[in-house]
């Protein structure tokens, strides 16, 4: 078919720069307001252990006039468990406890003392307080201990995010 040849689009973008390196591209950040900056980290779910972290951290947040980061993990499911498919997929599960958590939070009068933010996450809760931390540059890092056969057979979130962490660690019982 001589003279119908296609010709290349004039508005065509180059998709990567050969020159780059893949591995140097980061990911986006989320940006943080940086009045938090340096701040407290605290976990929490409403339960009674991590009321007592943040009765701690509000302390903590307080005595060094820093910001202080709630953090709220949601639930992720292995969807491995129900289609028996390799690799293992994660599911998000609809948590509506953030915002429950949220209001709650909002209407606290104890959380008048010391400026405060909560961030939701999903996945697991390690890594996610400890990315929290990370972004916020944050001083330390607060958690309440997990008691009961849960944390026993699992490990508990506290003993793995004190090995695993950039960052101080406090545990309260």
């Amino acid at each position: 078919m001589a003279g119908h040849e296609i010709p290349e689009p004039a508005d065509r973008k180059q998709v990567a720069d050969p020159s780059s390196d893949p591995l140097a591209v980061e990911e986006p950040r989320h940006s943080c307001d940086p009045a938090f900056r340096h701040g407290v980290v605290v976990g929490f779910d409403g339960s009674t252990s991590s009321e007592r972290a943040l009765a701690y951290a509000i302390g903590m947040a307080r005595r060094s006039g820093s910001g202080l980061i709630i953090v709220h993990v949601a639930n992720r499911l292995p969807t491995t468990v129900w289609a028996g498919c390799e690799p293992p997929v994660f599911v998000d599960v609809p948590d509506h406890r953030t915002e429950v958590l949220g209001l709650e939070l909002a209407c606290a009068d104890y959380l008048c003392e010391v400026p405060w933010v909560l961030v939701e996450r999903g996945g697991d809760i390690c890594h996610e307080l400890e990315e929290v931390g990370r972004e916020y540059s944050a001083d330390a890092i607060v958690v309440g201990s997990t008691h009961g056969i849960v944390g026993r057979i699992f490990g508990s979130v506290a003993g793995r995010l004190a090995r695993r962490a950039q960052r101080p660690v406090v545990v309260i019982p």
